[in-house]
């Protein structure tokens, strides 16, 4: 599962399949239950991780005592990077959504790599360049956008990312609640509950097997995009 991960990811799979192969035996492989944490906020950032299999969310631990959900990785992702890159404890927490796979590379064997390979180190400025813009268009719709609006959003990306064709559908195909869908919107469960079934009552949302589904080009239309 390793070498199949590391071909996956944005970073690693810039490599050949033979220098793939090489760097395979530095990673190690780990599973996780439903709930499992990979690190906890303010850990040292001893390790570099790729998602293998499943989903985990990533959080962030408020003042007022709630989580609030940064990110959703989805096989191929990297985690917990930029904290190891800059030798910085983890500014957030990492957790699985579901059973899951992940592989781990410590930092001194990260560098080693890097070093052997320098389009690496290309690699890693583009993805985490691509997750700091992506942060920043989150914080902007936060801030400017009505919770409607945003939620759709949050689904429509979601369904981008790791969606499924089902029944004319886009399925987001890992357990999502209301909790955590409010968690990364910045609005309050009730507010996410009301806002899904009005989508349910004009045929944009359904859900099937802990799974939500949207309607895709009706969701993109109602955004205006």
């Amino acid at each position: 599962m390793i070498v199949d991960t590391l071909k996956k990811s944005e970073i690693f799979s810039v490599l050949k399949e033979n220098e793939i192969q090489g760097i395979a035996g530095l990673f190690e492989e780990r599973g996780l239950n439903n709930n499992d944490t990979v690190f906890n906020e303010g850990d040292t950032s001893d390790k570099f991780y790729i998602l293998a299999k499943g989903n985990v969310k990533i959080l962030k631990h408020s003042l007022a005592g709630k989580d609030i959900i940064l990110e959703i990785m989805s096989p191929g992702d990297v985690f917990g990077g930029v904290a190891v890159l800059d030798n910085k404890p983890y500014p957030a927490s990492a957790q699985a959504m579901e059973p899951s796979v992940i592989i781990s590379i410590s930092r001194q064997n990260l560098f080693q790599i890097m070093e052997e390979y320098p389009i690496l180190k290309l690699e890693i400025v583009k993805y985490f360049s691509d997750k700091l813009r992506d942060a920043h268009d989150m914080l902007k719709n936060i801030a400017t956008e009505r919770v409607e609006r945003r939620i759709a959003a949050l689904l429509l990306k979601l369904s981008e990312k790791v969606g499924i064709d089902e029944e004319g559908y886009r399925k987001i195909d890992f357990p999502l609640t209301r909790q955590e869908i409010s968690e990364m919107v910045g609005t309050t469960v009730e507010t996410c509950i009301r806002t899904i079934s009005k989508f349910q009552k004009q045929g944009m949302v359904k859900s099937t097997d802990g799974r939500i589904m949207i309607k895709y080009k009706a969701m993109k239309e109602h955004l205006g995009d």
